[in-house]
């Protein structure tokens, strides 16, 4: 894909009977492809936190797409209650899903612990879609061209991960534990290719990130000093949520998306621009750390991935 070539929505292919989850999709990102997908004819699943932004948002875009089929579902992924509530109930009614994207994140808030007392900015981005894919992944193997996108950051190239310190109880930085959460984002999304592709199964696991995209996220959570950076002071340098969202519609839609690929913008420094492959940090690949991640956060969360026999 060259600047010449850029892929845009335009080229998403019909989504028509598409059964699709998008976490943290009243807004930002989330939205953007939510409002692409449906535009395909997918039917997508806003799985939100606030109960009373999901319906405002599934009104915003039905007022636009009246023949929209969307549904709200409150997904709290801090909490793993709310997750297992979440799989529980899609179980019952869903014989199937073809697309989940991990979409949804916390940015740099005062340090936090989630109710089963993980720092919230890991908890919300790893931990929380780490058990979702889990639990979800029986429904995905019985999808069709069934994919997981899970959407990191060009900041994971900047992080480590504090094995010896998740919580940040000795030392916290906000920046620094959103960056480590980038970094788990993007080793889990490797990892689950690799195993993945061991066990044969149909399902394809793959990466994305929308390089630096103006959403609710750099605004809403962040303690002030990054509030004012990225919610002001760069702000001239981001792209709109729907050409940030572009990365992860196509991990998620077009054809020549292969798993294991990670997918950003193609702009300098990948900050913008359209969807194409990019390099996943050495660091995110590393096997080691990989199996590690994978062991401490099914330990964490309770989710052991029931991956089909290899074919």
């Amino acid at each position: 894909m060259t600047p010449q070539q850029r892929w845009t929505s335009e080229q998403i292919p019909d989504q028509t009977g598409r059964v699709i989850v998008v976490t943290g999709a009243n807004s930002g990102l989330g939205l953007a492809t939510t409002r692409a997908l449906a535009r395909r004819g997918g039917h997508v699943i806003l799985a939100v936190r606030d109960e009373e932004k999901g319906p405002r948002a599934v009104a915003d875009l039905t007022a636009g797409q009246p023949d929209a089929r969307l549904e709200v579902r409150r997904l709290d992924l801090a909490d793993l209650d709310s997750v297992r509530s979440f799989a529980d109930r899609l179980h019952a009614d869903r014989g199937r899903l073809d697309v989940l994207v991990n979409n949804a994140g916390v940015m740099a808030p005062p340090r936090t612990l989630s109710p089963q007392g993980h720092e919230v900015q890991f908890a919300s981005n790893h931990l929380g879609h780490f058990a979702l894919t889990g639990l979800l992944l029986d429904l995905l193997g019985a999808g069709s061209d069934p994919r997981v996108v899970t959407v990191s950051s060009a900041n994971h190239r900047k992080a480590r991960i504090h094995f010896d310190d998740l919580t940040g109880e000795r030392r916290y930085a906000p920046m620094g534990f959103y960056n480590q959460s980038k970094l788990a984002n993007a080793v889990f999304g490797h990892e689950l290719h690799r195993r993945l592709t061991a066990a044969g199964s149909p399902v394809r696991s793959l990466l994305a990130h929308p390089g630096y995209a103006a959403t609710g996220l750099q605004t809403e959570g962040p303690v002030a000093l990054v509030k004012l950076l990225f919610g002001r002071v760069l702000t001239p340098l981001a792209q709109s949520p729907d050409r940030g969202a572009l990365s992860q519609l196509y991990a998620a839609t077009d054809p020549r998306a292969r798993g294991g690929e990670f997918i950003g913008p193609d702009g300098m420094g990948e900050l913008r621009g359209g969807p194409t492959r990019v390099e996943l940090s050495a660091g995110a690949a590393d096997a080691a750390t990989g199996q590690r991640l994978w062991e401490l956060s099914e330990r964490a969360t309770g989710v052991r991935f029931a991956f089909p026999a290899s074919v």
